[in-house]
């Protein structure tokens, strides 16, 4: 850069922080506009409404906004590379794009509007993999998805488990970090059963600060919250799928899709300028650190230990049956039936099933203590 330009971006600076009351510089965010299923014109779209609300856009594509620095490229495959020079030379502190090659150990925290009362909700994870482990996997979900909203500016952020497969497990492992010392907040369902796994009104409220679930599931549910009123086809609301948080990774690289619509993609941009001025990833180091601390690569040792399938195994007979019309929740799915048999080989009739709040182990009133007791010390329930 020239004298002329420094003298230039310093009085742009100046402009800009007696406008807004901030004299920091702005956060330099590109933005790859090419493959859009809505095209080009609707990434510098977006690139445009982003610069106005003051972020510092370098579009990389072959349209040209005012206020947008572009750069030019040929094709997609150029855009990419550019976009990772940049990234890599620290040109630009941060890129949106619509598809990065994440390591394993890295997925994106959403960031959506919830259509109930409007309010801001990250959505842990939504692409990308934390574990191959689906448990783990969302277990590490929670802490990128705290990192992400405290470097936003939530100071405790509260957190929730959709209710899916893995659920409880993952709550399970996560009280053990929280005794462990690791600090966060649960939030409460919303419905009268309360509890911090939460259910499918829960989304639509926007219950927690931060939802936690498998990045499958919560690529589907992103894409539902951003496009519901547009038939699917354009993404109109939200921040897009986040940027990419994993332990010890620190590049900036916010995900949003070929179908994001110009009013989401500039809303990435801002995301990503946030965790820019929010310093995302010293909160990373803070988090991760404070997390082992409390015992996080035990637990997930542990976890996965018991996860690991028996040598042979142990027949087991059920006792005669009686009536069953105590009943005790939060067994996960995957793990009903052998529940059922730890209390069986203690001579307790029981039976699995399936209540409004999801799955349940049932038995005799007069076993019920008995048996929340065996099913704790099993590890089925916490």
């Amino acid at each position: 850069m020239n004298l002329e330009k420094i003298i230039a971006a310093t009085f742009q600076e100046m402009a800009q922080g007696l406008e807004t009351g901030s004299f920091g510089r702005r956060p330099k965010i590109a933005l790859t506009g090419m493959g859009s299923e809505h095209g080009e014109v609707n990434s510098i779209a977006a690139a445009k409404m982003a610069a106005e609300r003051g972020v510092d856009v370098y579009y990389i594509g072959t349209l040209e906004a005012p206020g947008v620095t572009t750069v030019h490229v040929a094709n997609e495959d150029e855009g990419h590379k550019k976009m990772d020079e940049m990234l890599a030379s620290h040109e630009v502190d941060g890129a949106v794009t619509m598809h990065y090659p994440f390591p394993i150990g890295v997925s994106t925290v959403g960031r959506v509007i919830t259509p109930a009362k409007g309010k801001q909700m990250f959505v842990a994870n939504t692409t990308g993999t934390s574990s191959t482990d689906r448990i783990e996997g969302m277990i590490k979900n929670t802490i990128c998805g705290i990192i992400t909203a405290k470097a936003c500016g939530i100071a405790e952020p509260t957190v929730g488990i959709l209710n899916v497969d893995g659920a409880r497990q993952a709550e399970m492992a996560l009280n053990k970090l929280k005794d462990g010392g690791y600090d966060f907040k649960w939030a409460t369902s919303a419905r009268a059963d309360g509890g911090a796994v939460l259910r499918g009104n829960d989304v639509l409220l926007g219950t927690p600060d931060v939802m936690v679930m498998d990045s499958l599931t919560g690529n589907v549910m992103i894409k539902m919250l951003s496009s519901f009123t547009t038939g699917g086809t354009f993404e109109s609301t939200g921040y897009g799928y986040g940027p990419g948080i994993g332990q010890g990774y620190e590049n900036l690289v916010l995900i949003v899709s070929r179908a994001s619509g110009a009013p989401l993609i500039a809303n990435a941009l801002e995301y990503a300028a946030q965790l820019v001025k929010g310093k995302v990833f010293e909160i990373a180091k803070a988090e991760y650190a404070a997390a082992e601390k409390a015992g996080l690569s035990k637990i997930l040792a542990e976890r996965k230990a018991a996860a690991a399938p028996a040598a042979a195994v142990e027949e087991v007979k059920a006792p005669p049956a009686e009536p069953c019309t105590a009943s005790i929740p939060g067994v996960e799915v995957m793990d009903l039936e052998d529940a059922v048999k730890v209390l069986w080989k203690a001579g307790i009739y029981a039976e699995s099933g399936m209540g409004c709040t999801g799955p349940i182990v049932m038995m005799a009133p007069a076993n019920l203590e008995k048996s929340k007791e065996l099913l704790k010390a099993a590890g089925y329930i916490s």
